[in-house]
C-alpha cells in the first residue's frame, strides 16, 4: 500500500505543525482491495483557517470546510489534494443533506458519520489502519453493510440506498441482511433525490463490468421502479417464436452481453432499452404474438427516460438513435446498397458499427448462439463498400471540365480515355494525383492514340477486382 509522494507531503506537513492526518473513505478502501485510487481525500483535527495556513496554495469555497490543496503534481488525480476536519453532522430532514455541520476534535466521531463499514477507515502516512467498525473484515468477506443503524444510516442520506447496490454491483460483494431489509424497507424514499445524483449512481452501475446484476439487485431491492419504471414493464410479458426469454430478460442479457465486451455507456444503454417499447405494443400471445412499431415506441420511451435523468443532449441523441434503428434488415441477397445508405442517413456513419454491437446483443439477448452470424459480417462489408468512395475518375484532382479547358478540345471519348489513364497512374502512385502534375501529364497523353489509352482500363478493372478481394477477406464473405 504506497501512498503517492504528493499526499505524504501532505500528511507529514500537517503532523509537522502539530496536527492529526490521515488519508479516508475510498482511497483506504481502494488500497485495501489492490486497486488504484481515483482520488485522495485527508481528514484532519485542524479547522479550514489552520490547513491553509499550514499550505500556501490552496482554495476554500464551500461549507463542508473542505480545502483543497495544490500540489503542482502532473497527476491529474494528485494535482488537487481536499483535506476536510474531523465532522458531525445533524438531522437529514430532508434526506438529502444535513440539517448542520459540525467540525469534531476525534477522528473516532468522523468515521462514525460515514454511510458503509468499508468506507470507515482510515490511515495514516505510516500505514496504520484505523477500523472502528470492522470494515477490514467486510472487505475480505465481501460484505457492503452500513455503519451503526441501517434505517438512520439511509434516512441522513437516502442515495445511500441506491450507493449500496453500487458498491456491490462495482466489487462483486453482496449486501448485509440488516442492510438489505433496510434498502427494500425504504426504498421509496429515493424519491427524495434529484435526478442528477440518481444518473450519476445509474450510469456507475452501468459502466461496471457486473451491470446485468447490478440491474437484477436494483429490482430485488425495489429501487428500480424509482428510476427506471419502464423498464419493468417487460416483467413477465412473455415473447414470439424468435425469443426464449421474457422482454424484461431480454434487455438485460443485451445489457450483460454489452458489459461483457467493455462497450461504451451509449451501446449499453441502448442494449438496456433497445425492446423497451415492446410492452406497449404487443398484440396477441404465444408464438405469434406482434410488436409492431416497437422501434417507434422505444425511442420516445427512452427520449423521456433521458431527459428525466437529465442525460446530456449528446448522449441522448445517440442512444435514441440506437434504439430507433435496431430493426435494420440484413438478409443476404436482399439487403440492397440503397438500403443500407438510408441506413446510414437515418443512424449516421459514425454510430454505425455501436448500432451493430447493439444489434449483437440482441441476438445473445435472443438465446442465439452466434453474436456475428454470416449475413451480419456481410451487412458490414456492404455498409463498408457504400461507405468509401468508389474507385472513379472522381477521385482525381483535375475534372473533365479543366482538361478540356487546358487542352482547347471539344467533349468527345478522348477526354474520357485520358482521365482513366491518369487514374490508372494515381493509382499506382497516389503522390501524382496533384493539379498541376495532373494538367502537366494531361498534354503528353494528348499525343497518345486511343488505343493506348485504353490499356489504362485494364489496370482500373485490376484495382478494383483487388479492393473487393481485401474487402470480403476483412468480412470473411
Amino acid at each position: 500500500m504506497q501512498l503517492p509522494q504528493e499526499v505524504k507531503n501532505i500528511l507529514e506537513k500537517l503532523s509537522e505543525d502539530g496536527y492529526e492526518a490521515y488519508i479516508v473513505g475510498g482511497c483506504v478502501r481502494d488500497l485495501l482491495l489492490g486497486k488504484e485510487p481515483k482520488d485522495w481525500d485527508i481528514t484532519t483535527n485542524a479547522k479550514p483557517e489552520e490547513i491553509q495556513k499550514v499550505f500556501s496554495d490552496t482554495v476554500y469555497e464551500n461549507s463542508f470546510g473542505t480545502v483543497a490543496v495544490k500540489t503542482d503534481s502532473e497527476n491529474p488525480a494528485l494535482a488537487i489534494v481536499e483535506i476536510t476536519p474531523y465532522r458531525i453532522e445533524g438531522k437529514y430532514t430532508d434526506k438529502r443533506h444535513p440539517d448542520e455541520i459540525r467540525f469534531a476534535d476525534k477522528l473516532e466521531n468522523d468515521l462514525s458519520r460515514r454511510d458503509f463499514t468499508i468506507n470507515a477507515l482510515a490511515m495514516n502516512v505510516d500505514g496504520k489502519i484505523i477500523d472502528n467498525f470492522n470494515g477490514q473484515k467486510d472487505i475480505k468477506n465481501k460484505v457492503i453493510r452500513t455503519v451503526g443503524i441501517p434505517k438512520e444510516r439511509f434516512s441522513e442520506d437516502a442515495l445511500r440506498l441506491f450507493r449500496a447496490v453500487r458498491f456491490a454491483t462495482i466489487f462483486g460483494f453482496s449486501i448485509e441482511e440488516g442492510t438489505l431489509a433496510a434498502v427494500k424497507e425504504n426504498a421509496e424514499w429515493l424519491r427524495a433525490i434529484s435526478k442528477e445524483r440518481i444518473r450519476d449512481e445509474f450510469v456507475k452501475i452501468i459502466e461496471a463490468d457486473n451491470a446485468y446484476e447490478g440491474i437484477l439487485l436494483l429490482e430485488e431491492t425495489g429501487l428500480l421502479q424509482y428510476i427506471l419504471p419502464e423498464l419493468r414493464e417487460g416483467i413477465g410479458v412473455g415473447q414470439n417464436l424468435h425469443h426464449i426469454y421474457t422482454v424484461w430478460e431480454h434487455n438485460i442479457l443485451a445489457l450483460k452481453y454489452a458489459a461483457r465486451k467493455k462497450y461504451s455507456l451509449e451501446i449499453r444503454l441502448g442494449s438496456l432499452f433497445h425492446d423497451i417499447g415492446k410492452p406497449r405494443t404487443k398484440r396477441g400471445e404465444g408464438k405469434y404474438s406482434t410488436f409492431y412499431g416497437h422501434d417507434v415506441v422505444g425511442a420516445r420511451i427512452t427520449a423521456e427516460i433521458m431527459e428525466r435523468l437529465r442525460f446530456s443532449k449528446e448522449i441522448s441523441e445517440k442512444v435514441i438513435k440506437l434504439v430507433r434503428y435496431h430493426l435494420f434488415y440484413y438478409n443476404v441477397g436482399e439487403v440492397t446498397e440503397s438500403s443500407v445508405r438510408r441506413l446510414l442517413t437515418n443512424v449516421g456513419p459514425e454510430n454505425i458499427e455501436d448500432l451493430i454491437r447493439v444489434r449483437e446483443g440482441d441476438r445473445i439477448g435472443s438465446g442465439r448462439p452466434k453474436a456475428v452470424p454470416y449475413k451480419l459480417r456481410h451487412l458490414k462489408y456492404v455498409i463498408d463498400k457504400v461507405s468509401n468512395d468508389p474507385i472513379s475518375v472522381k477521385m482525381l484532382e483535375i475534372d473533365g471540365n479543366e482538361l478540356m479547358k487546358e487542352l482547347g478540345v471539344k467533349p468527345g471519348p478522348k477526354v474520357g480515355l485520358i482521365l482513366n489513364y491518369l487514374l490508372a497512374e494515381v493509382l499506382s502512385d497516389p503522390a501524382k494525383n496533384k493539379k498541376n502534375s495532373l494538367k502537366q501529364r494531361i498534354h503528353e497523353l494528348d499525343k497518345k492514340t486511343p488505343g493506348e489509352l485504353k490499356k489504362a482500363l485494364e489496370q482500373i478493372e485490376k484495382a478494383i477486382e483487388e479492393e473487393e478481394k481485401e474487402r470480403m477477406k476483412k468480412y470473411y464473405v
